[in-house]
This record gives C-alpha cells, structure tokens and sequence, in this order.
C-alpha cells in the first residue's frame, strides 16, 4: 500500500507514475492527526480532490475543518462527501494497549460511550457488515450487545492476535494475564517491571519471573509463560528471563562472511554456545530435539519454522527445553546492504542553506520506490540551488514535541487545564536574529517557506536556538495562514488553544528506506508581523 506519509501523491500525481488503476479516490483519517504530517497546502488540495473524507475520532480533528474550509476552486470536488463518525475514547471501551516501552496493559470501560460515539473494534466490524465481508472479518469473534448493536468481544480480538504475531513476540500476552497483571500491579517492581511473586487472588494465576505487561516479544504460547523482554538483545540472562540476542535474519553468510554470532557469545544458560541459524524443523531433528516436540506439535510443525509452526511447539523446545533464542544467533549488522546506503554517509537535505554543502554531499537519486510511486531527491535539491532559496530563505526551520500537548493535540489543546498551560503557537528565534528583524519577545511573526505558506505565531526570543535555526512545536492547529478556523469546526466541539500548523508550511522530502517525511529540516524566512 501507500504509505501514511505519501497519501497526498496517491491523489494528486499523475496516474501513469502510479502503480495501480486509479489515483486514490476516498481516504480514511482514523484517529490520525493531518496537522502531524507535512505538504499541508498540498495536503489541503488532496482533500478536496477526494470523493470520500473520513474522520473518525473523539475529537472533530483538524481535517474536519480543513475539510469545511474552502479552497482552490479547481481543485474542488463538487461530489466529494465527507463524514464524521464519532469514535470511543480510551474511558469508554475495553482492550489491550500497548505502551512504548512494549509493555501491554489490559483497560477497562468506565463509561458507556457517550451519545453516538462507538468503538474503534465495533465501527470496524459495522464498515466490513457494510461491504460484505463481516463473516470473514470476525469469525472468530463472539458478539457483545453494546446499545442494542454487535460489538466484537475484545478479549477474542487479541486472542487471534496472540495465535498470528509469532515474529514480534505477541503471542505470550493473553487478556488472562494481562487482566492479572492490572489486578495485581502491587506485586512490580517499578524500576525493573519485575514481578516480586504472587499470585492473583481471582485466577490463581502466578506472576511470578513476568515483567509488568509482558512487554513484547513475549514469545510462545500464554501456556508456555514467556515473562516478556524488559530489554532486548541481553545475553545476561536466560531468554526464559527475558534475555535474548541479535537476530538471525539475513543468513548466514554474505560475500563470504560468516553473519552468525562469535564462539562464546549466546544468551545465558544457552546449550548451544556458538553462533546458529534460525529453527526449523530440520535443524531440530539434526540436532536431535524434535522427539520433545508432542505428536500434536510434530503434525503442526513438519515442514515449519519457528515463525509458520502455529503450534508454537518449535519455540517451546527451543526456549524452554534448551535455553535458546528461536530466531537464531547472530551478528549486529554494521554494514545494511539493502539500504540505499550500506555504510551510513552524510547526505545534506533537500531544502538547506549551504549550497557548498549541498554540492558536496548530495541527496540520492530520484527513484521509484516500492510503495508505488515516485520519490523525488536530486531533481529538487538541484532545483533548489538553481533557484538560489538559501537567500530567499536563510534560517533552518525545525520542529518537535511540547510536554503540555500530544500528537496532533486536538484532544489535549481541548482540555481546559492542559490549554492553560500553552495557549500560544510559537517560534524559537535567537536573540541575534530577533534582532536584525526588529521582532521582540512576545510579538507576532511570520513565518514563510518555499511552499508559499505564511504561518502567523508568537515569538520567542531565546538562546535555546542558534542564530542559524528556528523552532516551532507541531502540536498545533486551528488557523491556517493567519486566519482563525473556527468556523469549520461542529459548533461547540473546536479546541480551546488553537494555533497555526507547522506543517502547513514544511516541504517535500521522505526518508529513502522508510518513506517517512521530513519534519526535521526545511528553510524558512521570519518577518515581523
């Protein structure tokens, strides 16, 4: 499919550079920010372009009122509906979670959904009744009556989830022990997430060796009691404890090269103490562990690897009975050659202000990626310098995050209390730049890019940026080039703090491995409003 980042092309280029049928015709915003990713003036285009808009969210994002606002008239659609479903928020729907440190925690509704409002797994299930694939889609699933409608049982939907993801490890994490863990968070260590032993009053179930929430991989079966990984690739201890090794995943040998680990180096308590493949079941039968498999597990993992035996009965053996990792014992890569560049190098941006730099270190090729469409990188860095933008645009401009605000920040920038705590849309500016434009701590600016965007914010005067560079926080949204949307958004439901984007204003530039934008540098000018 097309990448999150690049759904703007998969409307607006040209068909013949794009590998499917037609250019992408209805889009989904599903619990997912606009103001989060960048092109907004193109992205803004796109949206009109479409046939069907989608939100679906707590919150009326800003799509919505990107969506209401008007735009270029050639651009526009006249056929175009645009929908707004309203989504359940965490309080209001049960299931699992996971937090960035892989750790998984089990939450429980507290409320009904309020008014229309229904959850992520019901409108999924309602969407495929809809299109005709419902059968399919939760046939594995019991139904719940959540007003008067189906709603899938959430315990179920991990439970199939658990019985798929054997690669990353998310098979070990079911609603049982979760539910245990929550239940019993006293007996965790805070600092290790190390259970100090008990059991759960309720189930019997012994927390004793798991890590709080079983952060993934937590492999094997839930049977089989895999604690989770607290951390990966920790040779210190037993991969029964959470330890583990680099991964097996690129052979055993390139270009002559032996990829596996050195002699001497295995996970703690391992009974093979060299380097080794990932398992499958021929190398259990050469190593003579295949009899410990049970005749059941035999039947599911003949012709398997660890990966495709839906038994889990090849893990088993491999971790439990021998103390090894099931995905092999290998080197770090230090060389990647299947990335663009096999050693990392130095390539400048897209959009810079040294053009010496630039010449000197080029970005790649343009090249057609496998996310079937073109990705631009030399013709516009050269185009730039031609173009001379470093004059026109002298100052670096970057983004991040704010503690106050989260994601997009719709729903923090519509809480009273977190709102208090930011309620200006802002820029960073050295003192020495502040100075030459004329603009003081706390006056307005604008903020112009080679994209036409004029961004109206705060200024703040501050050492904390050099006087080559700019900093705006991305959580922002609600104005668009100096203009309040207030009027685009549902009555009563637009966010408290509302300010202009960042990304209404940043460039064009993807990461040549990930297709990931570029948030992190463009080219700006700054003027006092």
């Amino acid at each position: 499919g097309i990448t999150v980042s690049r759904w703007i092309d998969g409307v607006m280029e040209k068909n013949e550079f794009i590998d499917q049928d037609s250019n992408l015709r209805g889009v989904f915003f599903w619990g997912h920010a606009p103001n989060s990713q960048t092109r907004g003036l193109e992205m803004k285009r796109a949206m009109d372009k479409l046939d069907l808009l989608v939100v679906i969210d707590p919150y009326p994002s800003a799509t919505a009122a990107m969506a209401a606002m008007p735009g270029k008239a050639e651009d526009l659609n006249p056929n175009r509906a645009v929908y707004l479903l309203p989504a359940a928020t965490q309080f209001e729907t049960t299931g699992s979670v996971t937090a960035s440190n892989r750790s998984i925690q089990w939450r429980e509704k507290v409320i009904e959904p309020l008014w229309e409002s229904r959850s992520d797994h019901m409108i999924m299930h309602q969407f495929a009744e809809k299109l005709g694939f419902a059968a399919e889609l939760s046939k594995n699933y019991k139904m719940q009556k959540v007003k008067g409608m189906d709603e899938p049982v959430p315990e179920d939907i991990l439970r199939e989830i658990n019985k798929t993801c054997w690669t990353i490890g998310y098979t070990g994490q079911s609603p049982e022990r979760l539910k245990a863990h929550m239940r019993n968070m006293n007996l965790f260590d805070v600092k290790t997430l190390k259970s100090k032993g008990g059991k759960d009053k309720e189930t019997g179930y012994d927390t004793t060796g798991d890590y709080f929430g079983l952060p993934w991989p937590c492999y094997g079966t839930p049977k089989m009691k895999h604690p989770g990984s607290p951390n990966l690739y920790d040779t210190s201890k037993n991969v029964m404890e959470g330890g583990g090794n680099f991964r097996a995943n690129f052979g055993v040998e390139k270009d002559g090269k032996n990829l596996l680990a050195e002699d001497g180096s295995y996970s703690k308590g391992a009974d093979i103490t060299t380097g080794y493949p990932e398992f499958d079941h021929m190398l259990l039968k050469k190593l003579g562990w295949w009899d410990e498999l049970t005749d059941v597990e035999k039947k599911a993992a003949e012709g398997k690897n660890w990966k495709t035996d839906s038994s889990g009965g090849i893990i088993r053996v491999v971790m439990k009975n021998h103390g090894c990792h099931p995905f092999g014992n290998a080197k770090a890569r230090a060389v990647v050659w299947n990335f663009p560049d096999a050693i990392p190098q130095h390539r400048e941006p897209l959009y810079g202000t040294r053009p010496d730099l630039m010449a000197k270190y080029p970005t790649h090729d343009d090249k057609k990626a496998f996310w079937r469409l073109p990705t631009l990188y030399k013709t516009i860095q050269q185009k730039n310098i031609a173009d001379n933008l470093s004059e026109k645009f002298p100052l670096i401009m970057t983004s991040g995050r704010l503690v106050e605000y989260e994601g997009g920040g719709e729903e923090t920038r519509s809480n009273p209390w977190l709102a208090e705590l930011q309620q200006e849309m802002f820029i960073e500016i050295n003192p020495k730049v502040a100075a030459e434009k004329g603009i003081r701590n706390g006056e307005r600016a604008w903020v112009s890019t080679p994209t036409g965007a004029r961004l109206n914010v705060q200024a703040m005067v501050t050492e904390r940026v050099g006087a080559d560079t700019v900093f705006l926080p991305f959580h922002f949204s609600g104005r668009w080039q100096g203009a309040d949307m207030l009027a685009y958004y549902p009555n009563g439901a637009a966010p408290i703090v509302r300010g202009e984007a960042i990304n209404t204003a940043t460039t064009y530039g993807y990461d040549s491995v990930t297709m990931m934008q570029e948030t992190k540098t463009t080219i700006c000018n700054v003027e006092r409003a």
